[in-house]
């Protein structure tokens, strides 16, 4: 059975890397982590770690990207798989955007940046033990 994974989505590879290193440092192996630099990339990632029979526990996504943006995207990934913690990192989103994502995809949490490393490893492992 494949270890459960994390998935992060951002536009900026930078920030996508600090994410990685961040949750690496905390969790260890217990994860896989991956990464999206879009939506339609996170998409077609889920696709494929489905496929592969690999549980995504949690998606960190960022609000503004180009195409889809992260409201839009969660929504769309709550559809399909209403059980992933979906926690947005955000600099820019609109208390409206905010606000539909936590009532069409129940957003367990929303972290502006720049974000404390604690508040956000405490966010994800609050939701991962959550029934």
């Amino acid at each position: 059975m494949p270890k459960p994974a994390i998935l992060c989505v951002d536009d900026e590879t930078v920030i996508l890397n600090s994410l990685k290193i961040q949750l690496k440092k905390e969790f260890g192996n217990a994860y896989l982590y991956e990464v999206a630099e879009s939506a339609d990339e996170a998409l077609e990632i889920i696709e494929e770690l489905k496929q592969d029979q690999t549980d995504i526990l949690v998606i960190v996504s960022d609000w503004l990207m180009p195409g889809i943006k992260g409201d839009e995207f969660l929504i769309k990934v709550h559809e399909k798989y209403p059980n992933i913690i979906k926690v947005m990192l955000t600099g820019q989103a609109d208390e409206s955007a905010i606000q539909r994502v936590k009532e069409q995809a129940n957003l367990y949490a929303c972290l502006h940046k720049p974000w404390d490393n604690q508040v956000l490893v405490n966010t994800i492992k609050n939701g991962l033990e959550k029934p």
